[in-house]
Parts: structure tokens; C-alpha cells; sequence
């Protein structure tokens, strides 16, 4: 699994989390919401600790939210993941890396605040 794919399911959640909170046979299984009704700012910033991080705009304090290394090797590979080439770590790309993210969590069905994503 890459690391988007890490921060998509602390956000979203994980076909393993949906599978341990499966009902018993005899209850009805929950229903979650559909991926296009997740609030993306309310479902970060109900993880503990996110009033302490600037996760609204810091890709590496979103990615201490989520508890993924933020370390260079890590941001860079992400970046790759989502279409940024020639990363360096710079603070304009790392501004960059993040709003990245949050387009493709919104391309993924998240409901992301236009400021987070441009």
C-alpha cells in the first residue's frame, strides 16, 4: 500500500476497519456513509491532537495526524504518487504536495474545502 493510500484510509477508513466492525450474523449491518459524504475537515479534525497541528495546510503535519513518517523519503515518494515530479522538499512543494493530496482525497469522493485544495 502507498502512502496516499495510507492517508485515504485514515480518512475514509479501511476495508479492515469495515471488516472488524461487521455486525453479528443476527444484527443488520451497518450502513456507512457513501464516500461522496465524507466531510473531509470533520473527519480530520475529530483524530486527536489535530487542534495542535496546522494539518490544514502542512503536509507533514497531516501526515503526523495520520501517523505516517513524514521523513523526506516518505514526502517524495508521495509525491510521486500523486504526479509531482522532481521533488525536493522545498516549502512551495511541500504547499504543493499538500494541496495535491487534498484534490485527490476529493477525487476519491472526499468533500474538501476549495482553499485546501487550490
Amino acid at each position: 500500500m502507498g502512502i496516499f493510500s495510507s492517508i485515504k484510509g485514515a480518512i475514509f477508513g479501511s476495508d479492515e476497519e469495515e471488516k472488524t466492525e461487521a455486525a453479528p450474523a443476527a444484527e443488520a449491518p451497518k450502513e456507512r456513509a457513501a464516500i461522496a459524504e465524507v466531510d473531509v475537515v470533520a473527519r480530520i479534525g475529530s483524530i486527536p491532537g489535530s487542534d495542535k497541528l496546522n494539518w490544514q495546510s502542512s503536509i507533514v503535519d497531516l501526515m503526523k495526524l495520520v501517523q505516517i513518517d513524514p521523513s523526506y523519503a516518505n514526502r517524495k515518494e508521495l509525491a510521486g504518487e500523486v504526479g509531482i515530479a522532481g521533488y525536493e522538499g522545498t516549502a512551495e512543494q511541500n504547499i504543493a504536495l499538500h494541496k495535491a493530496v487534498m484534490q485527490k482525497i476529493a477525487d476519491a469522493g472526499g468533500i474538501v474545502p476549495d482553499d485546501l485544495k487550490n
